[in-house]
C-alpha cells in the first residue's frame, strides 16, 4: 500500500465541517502506509469532479478521496450541486477506470454535517478513504488473477 499514490480532493465551502473530514481521511491513509498523498482543495462540491479527473488524468494517482459537504438551503442550489458532483464523480470513476470515493455529505442541516463529520454517525472521510484503499486492493487482486491477454487460443484437435 505504501507505493501507492493518493488523492485527496477538498471542498472549502462549509469547511467548518470538510476540514473534519479531511482529517479523518489523511489520518487514515497516512495509518494504513499510504506516503504519497497529493491534498487540494477546490471552492465547492460542484468542482470536485472536474478536480478528480485532473488528479486520475494528470497526476496518474491510484485513487481519489472527494470530500464536501452540500446543506440544504431554501432554494434548489443544493439539489443541482448535489447531482452534478454525484454525476460528476461517478463519470470521473467509469471513464478513468480510477477509484473516486464519493464523501460529499448531503444533509438537511448542519448538526446532521457534524454528526457524519466525527460525531455520532463516525466520520465519512475516514470511511471514504478506506473504500477508495478497497477498490484499489481489489484491483489489484483483479489484475494478479487476470488471464493473459493477446494470446492465440490453442487449436483444438490439429
Amino acid at each position: 500500500m505504501e507505493k501507492l499514490r493518493i488523492g485527496v480532493v477538498t471542498a472549502r465551502f462549509n469547511s467548518i465541517v470538510t476540514d473534519r473530514l479531511q482529517q479523518s481521511a489523511i489520518s487514515l491513509l497516512e495509518r494504513r502506509g499510504i506516503k504519497e498523498l497529493l491534498i487540494h482543495e477546490v471552492p465547492g462540491s460542484f468542482e470536485l469532479p472536474l478536480a478528480a479527473q485532473w488528479l486520475a488524468t494528470e497526476a496518474k494517482v491510484d485513487g481519489v478521496v472527494c470530500l464536501g459537504a452540500v446543506i440544504k438551503g431554501s432554494t434548489q442550489h443544493f439539489d443541482y450541486v448535489c447531482q452534478a458532483a454525484t454525476s460528476g464523480l461517478l463519470q470521473v470513476q467509469l471513464a478513468t477506470g480510477t477509484p473516486v470515493g464519493f464523501g460529499v455529505l448531503t444533509c438537511e442541516t448542519l448538526e446532521q454535517a457534524f454528526d457524519r463529520a466525527g460525531g455520532k454517525h463516525g466520520n465519512k472521510g475516514a470511511e471514504t478513504a478506506a473504500t477508495v484503499l478497497e477498490m484499489i486492493e481489489l484491483r489489484q487482486q483483479l489484475i494478479a488473477t487476470a488471464p493473459l491477454q493477446n494470446v492465440e487460443p490453442t487449436k483444438r484437435g490439429h
